[in-house]
C-alpha cells in the first residue's frame, strides 16, 4: 500500500517532483527525463511511469524558462523513439522463440492473430497507442511479436512519437502556465490521466455489446 501512495503521490504531484529534480540536479534534469520516457516506452515491464503528464509537466516548467522546450523536444522524441524501437526489437527477437511450440497461455493462434491484426491495423495501433497509458508499453512490443515489417514500423513510429512528445510537451508550454491549471496542478494531470484511459474502455465496452449480440 505504501508503495502504491507512492505511485499515486508521484502522479498528482508531478509538478512539485519535477521542480525538486530540477532544482536538485539542474542540466541532468533533461537526463532523467530522457531516461523516464525511454524506459516507459522501451521496457515492457515498467508501463506505469508517468508519460503523458510528465511531458505536459515538463512543457509547463520550460515556458518559465528553466527547460529549454527546444532540447526538450528533440530529447523526449529521440527517447520515445529509441523506446518503442527497443521494444519492438525485443519482441521480435524473442516473440517466434516464445511461440515455438503452444504453452497453455501462450499459443501460436494468438501468435497468428497478433500478426493478421498488425498487418491490417499496424500503423494507426502504433500511433494512437502513444497516447494511450500502459499500451503505448506493449503496442511495440506486441508488433515485434507479430512480426510487423519493420519498415512499417518505423515510420509510424516517427510519426507517433513526434504527435505525442510535441502535442503534450506543447500544451504543457502553452498551458501550463495558465493560473487557473497552474492553482489545479494535481487535478489537471488527473484529467490527463482519465481523458488518456477513456478510449480503450470505450473500445472495451463496444467489444463486450458486439459479442453479446452475436
Amino acid at each position: 500500500m505504501e508503495l502504491l501512495r507512492q505511485f499515486i503521490d508521484l502522479f498528482l504531484h508531478l509538478d512539485q517532483h519535477l521542480s525538486q529534480i530540477i532544482s536538485d540536479y539542474g542540466t541532468w534534469t533533461y537526463a532523467i527525463l530522457f531516461l523516464i520516457i525511454f524506459v516507459e516506452t522501451g521496457v515492457v515491464v515498467m508501463p506505469f511511469l508517468p508519460g503523458d503528464s510528465l511531458l505536459f509537466a515538463a512543457g509547463a516548467f520550460a515556458a518559465t524558462g528553466v527547460l529549454n522546450i527546444w532540447v526538450l523536444l528533440v530529447l523526449l522524441f529521440v527517447a520515445a523513439f529509441l523506446g518503442d524501437t527497443l521494444n519492438y526489437l525485443i519482441g521480435d527477437y524473442f516473440g517466434p522463440k516464445v511461440f515455438k511450440r503452444d504453452y497453455r497461455f501462450l499459443k501460436r493462434e494468438y501468435l497468428m492473430k497478433t500478426q493478421g491484426f498488425y498487418e491490417k491495423h499496424g500503423g494507426k495501433t502504433i500511433i494512437f497507442a502513444r497516447f494511450i497509458p500502459i499500451i503505448r508499453t506493449f503496442a511495440p512490443f506486441v508488433a515485434g511479436v507479430g512480426t510487423m515489417k519493420y519498415s512499417k514500423f518505423l515510420s509510424y513510429n516517427i510519426i507517433g512519437g513526434l504527435l505525442w512528445v510535441v502535442g503534450f510537451t506543447v500544451a504543457g508550454f502553452i498551458f501550463g502556465n495558465i493560473p487557473a491549471v497552474k492553482k489545479n496542478f494535481s487535478f489537471v494531470i488527473f484529467g490527463i490521466i482519465l481523458i488518456s484511459i477513456i478510449p480503450p474502455i470505450i473500445e472495451l465496452v463496444k467489444q463486450k455489446m458486439s459479442a453479446k449480440h452475436q
